[in-house]
């Protein structure tokens, strides 16, 4: 007996389900990675601990991250992908700090930028030294994802990448700084406004290239 071929639109809407189900899989690892860490301190965690919380096996963890580290960080790489799809969606003939500016302006606007998860984990960063390592690594993941969106926008401009890295690296420590300086003092001022400020000075020498 022949089994009736499938339609590619149920292929696709099973393909779609798969994909859904390993994001909220990688996400509630994550969410119990960041609670755990409050609750105990990133040291006292482990891989197993995180596993249990969120329900899953310990090889289910290593199928989606590495490490605690990465999975206390995967907030962040989530956060960096959106703002790289929305530099990937500005005007192609816009200047690359520009469209980086355009984009944080967007971003901050849709999210309020004081999403509470991504505010723990920073603060978490700051009383442990510990993780420090791990948010370098981030950073560095980062760096380079966003890097590769501005280089499309310099061309045949930039053989090396050295002037997108540059603006990257420029753009995500005014971000980092901004935030550091916030949360000294978050009545005093809006995050956005830091950024925005940040930004604009950070990006004087950058404004004006194509």
């Amino acid at each position: 007996m022949t089994m009736p071929e499938r339609s590619g639109g149920v292929v696709m809407s099973e393909a779609g389900l798969r994909e859904r189900k390993k994001e909220a899989t990688r996400q509630a690892l994550h969410e119990s990675a960041l609670r755990l860490a409050l609750e105990h301190g990133p040291e006292r965690v482990t891989v197993e601990a995180i596993a249990d919380d969120a329900g899953v096996s310990r090889r289910t963890f290593s199928n989606y991250f590495a490490n605690k580290e990465e999975a206390l960080f995967h907030g962040d790489r989530r956060r960096m992908r959106e703002l790289g799809r929305l530099v990937r969606a500005r005007p192609a003939g816009e200047p690359p700090w520009a469209a980086l500016t355009a984009a944080a302006a967007e971003f901050y606007s849709e999210t309020s930028g004081l999403d509470p998860e991504w505010i723990a984990r920073s603060r978490l960063v700051r009383r442990h030294p510990s993780l420090a390592a791990a948010q370098v690594q981030t950073f560095a993941a980062m760096e380079r994802e966003l890097a590769a969106e501005v280089a499309v926008r310099f061309k045949d401009q930039d053989p090396s990448g050295v002037r997108a890295t540059l603006l990257a690296a420029t753009f995500l420590a005014a971000l980092r700084i901004s935030l550091n300086v916030w949360l000294e003092n978050p009545a005093e001022s809006s995050f956005w406004d830091l950024v925005r400020a940040a930004l604009a000075d950070a990006g004087r020498g950058f404004a004006a290239q194509r």
